[in-house]
């Protein structure tokens, strides 16, 4: 009993305090988001690199640094990463040298973007300048710009994700693309608790990846994100499914779906709220297995630092945005 009071009061705690604190954020990250979009829309006009293109690759690099330990926190506004060998060249014998002159000399990537004699690792105009002067040297347009991301990730993956971020930024015009949803809506009749890491035996031992959330047969399945469909299709463990990737790297995956919004296709760029299907019992055996458990959506969520992609608990992030959107009811 004693342990029933304490969440239940926790949980009003947090209906009062998550509100407050978000909008408080929401503020600051207006202002980071505007300082960003001033230094992009500035070196379009310097360079004539699309603004979305600069702003795909700063916010790749800031997803990696926030979801990996090998690799320094971002300080200042950009969030890219240029290691200090690279930035000075390999055979530089200064790696904090910031004269461009003598970076230049040793084939290094680092440029004055700010036009105080200087190339410096502390100046998000220097870091943001410098990666430009590199997309330039394959040129602007799409296939060029693809070019010189392979060269510099040398990965595929990291090369669709960032011109799916570049798509997604074109598409919306602005950089605050983190608002999310809650999957199903608050007045349908629904059930969950965290169930990331259990164990599931049907098709060989394995654990579940991801929270259930038990509705109604074709209760609507909403994107909870802004993102691109990556993947729609059928999979024997997931029946009928989507995936979609948001702006932070994530990736979103919706199983068991009764089926699909009719229209809905790989490639397209979605916005938290947009119904992509209905709750079903799709799975466990060959396309159209229905039937073989209640009806429920599971919902995963995976990250990706640029080297893989890994499977992390949702049950938070769906009881976040739950309790944000009853909120905004009220």
């Amino acid at each position: 009993m004693l342990h029933i009071i304490r969440v239940s009061f926790l949980s009003l705690i947090l209906c009062f305090l998550i509100p407050s604190l978000a909008k408080a954020a929401e503020v600051s990250d207006q202002k980071i988001f505007q300082a960003r979009m001033n230094l992009y829309k500035s070196l379009e006009a310097a360079t004539q690199i699309p603004w979305y293109y600069l702003a795909a690759v700063d916010h790749y690099e800031r997803s990696l640094r926030s979801a990996r330990t090998d690799l320094p926190k971002p300080t200042g506004v950009t969030g890219i990463y240029i290691p200090p060998e690279k930035w000075s060249g390999w055979l530089n014998p200064n790696h904090f040298d910031d004269h461009p002159l003598s970076i230049l000399i040793f084939d290094g990537m680092g440029v004055d973007g700010n036009g105080d004699g200087k190339a410096s690792l502390k100046e998000d105009e220097d870091i943001l300048f410098s990666f430009a002067h590199y997309i330039l040297n394959y040129g602007i347009d799409d296939d060029h710009f693809r070019m010189a991301l392979w060269n510099y990730y040398k990965r595929d993956k990291a090369v669709g994700l960032i011109l799916e971020k570049a798509k997604l930024y074109q598409h919306f015009g602005k950089l605050d693309l983190n608002q999310k949803a809650f999957p199903l809506p608050l007045r349908a009749n629904y059930s969950y608790r965290s169930t990331w890491g259990d164990s599931r035996g049907w098709g060989g031992k394995r654990v579940h990846e991801g929270t259930d959330i038990f509705a109604d047969y074709g209760v609507p399945v909403k994107a909870t994100t802004y993102g691109i469909i990556e993947m729609k299709g059928w999979n024997k463990y997931g029946g009928w499914r989507i995936g979609i990737r948001d702006i932070n790297n994530t990736y979103h995956y919706f199983a068991h779906l009764s089926g699909f919004s009719k229209g809905l296709k790989v490639g397209q760029i979605v916005e938290p709220g947009m119904v992509i299907g209905g709750v079903g019992s799709t799975g466990y055996g060959p396309p159209g297995t229905s039937g073989k458990f209640p009806p429920h959506l599971h919902y995963g969520m995976y990250k990706d630092n640029g080297k893989r992609e890994w499977s992390f608990d949702p049950y938070p992030h769906l009881r976040t945005w739950e309790i944000l959107e009853k909120k905004k009811r009220k």
